[in-house]
């Protein structure tokens, strides 16, 4: 048994903040980087920021000045595929499979605007529609496979830092958990972040740039999952959560997961 750490980060732009992904690279040495949130189109990906690294193998779906995700590895990638879970093009997954034989899928859910109504905001139906997509294509998962990214959404009362103030909030509003609920449910996926840091246990993987000192508020919800196939949940060794990355110079407004695997 070899272990295999993957790291999952939404980077709110690769290239504004190649400084802090570069660090990431350096003090973690994870074997492959999941991004979201690039903001680059394919061509105008710093490839060289990554292949210095030994990160030689790569999987793009990129999109100009919006979403965009990004595999990122020193190990082979196989058999690439991108789902339009939106179903308007926009780049929001892109998965491969390893030569260990799992399937690792990257996600980027919609954040679905400000109203949690899809009458008054098509922009919060888009987000449910998204789900719903992904959950008919769980059904029929039959290959191990670990689903990361950034899901926008904080199931559990304890996932935000008030439960009844964010009730009405999008990301935490009964709908949205009620819809990833069924998606999770669609594949029995093991949700690792809540595994290894056990509900109620704060557990929280953004903060917003409107708070003036994001640690002291720590206004935090857990919008960022890491997700596995029953069959390869119990071969996950460590999850964690690299809070201390928020304070970095021109942070992300999101952090890094961790995850080790014995493949």
């Amino acid at each position: 048994m070899t272990t295999l750490k993957i790291a999952c980060w939404n980077i709110n732009s690769v290239r504004a903040r190649a400084a802090i992904v570069e660090r990431l690279l350096d003090e973690e040495r994870p074997d492959i980087l999941c991004l979201q949130e690039t903001k680059a189109q394919d061509h105008v990906f710093p490839a060289s920021l990554f292949h210095s690294r030994g990160y030689v193998h790569h999987e793009l779906n990129g999109q100009k000045m919006h979403h965009g995700v990004a595999i990122l590895s020193r190990v082979p990638l196989g058999d690439p595929g991108r789902h339009d879970w939106q179903d308007n093009g926009e780049a929001r997954h892109v998965g491969v499979r390893l030569e260990c034989g799992i399937r690792l899928e990257n996600v980027y859910i919609p954040a679905g605007g400000d109203i949690p109504d899809r009458n008054l905001n098509p922009k919060f139906g888009q987000k449910l529609d998204f789900i719903e997509r992904m959950t008919r294509w769980s059904e029929k998962l039959a290959e191990p496979t670990l689903v990361v990214g950034d899901f926008n959404i904080a199931p559990l009362e304890c996932d935000v830092w008030n439960h009844k103030a964010l009730l009405d909030v999008v990301s935490h509003t009964p709908i949205e958990v009620e819809t990833l609920g069924s998606l999770r449910q669609a594949h029995d996926w093991v949700d690792l972040g809540r595994r290894f840091i056990p509900a109620p246990d704060r557990n929280f993987t953004w903060w917003s740039y409107r708070a003036q000192d994001w640690a002291a508020s720590d206004r935090g919800r857990r919008l960022d999952h890491m997700w596995a196939s029953p069959q390869l949940a119990p071969q996950a060794i460590s999850h964690r959560v690299l809070e201390s990355c928020r304070g970095w110079d021109r942070p992300s407004d999101h952090v890094p997961l961790i995850l080790e695997l014995e493949v």
